[in-house]
């Protein structure tokens, strides 16, 4: 199973700056088991969620200033803290901003934001794998156009 965890990007400037929106829903598959009467969303899937936004996000600046396409692969998370439970109903703004780039990879700092204020903060690291497969390249476009629609 593949988890999408971002509904929509709001802010978008590549190499530097993205803001995207997860509406936590009752109906999430992970909310069965997590907890049954008193769903918590895992904070390992907040995590992918903010991890998704800051990929594509390192991705479009290694375009952009490198002429590169390639992968952005999470290598190592720096002083994350969870400061609070997100449950079902809540809106969360994942806030990433570039902190390096480069050939081989980049990082940022990240926040989960529930009505201004942050659940989660990390510093995350990535690596580029440089990857050859058209068809994953149309998929992750069609994607990005589907999360970017005003």
């Amino acid at each position: 199973m593949r988890f999408f965890l971002i509904d929509k990007i709001t802010t978008w400037e590549p190499g530097r700056l993205a803001e995207a929106v997860k509406n936590v829903a009752l109906s999430e598959d992970f909310f069965d088991d997590h907890f049954p009467r008193r769903p918590v969303m895992p904070g390992v899937l907040m995590i992918e969620g903010m991890a998704q936004v800051s990929g594509l996000l390192l991705e479009a600046g290694l375009k952009d200033k490198y002429a590169k396409d390639a992968k952005a692969v999470l290598t190592l998370l720096e002083r994350t803290k969870f400061r609070d439970l997100v449950r079902p109903g809540d809106r969360l703004v994942y806030r990433s901003e570039v902190t390096a780039l480069n050939a081989n990879g980049g990082k940022v700092s990240v926040q989960a934001l529930r009505e201004g204020q942050p659940v989660v903060t990390s510093g995350m690291v990535f690596a580029f794998v440089y990857v050859d497969d058209p068809h994953l390249a149309q998929k992750r476009q069609a994607l990005m156009d589907l999360w970017r629609q005003p």
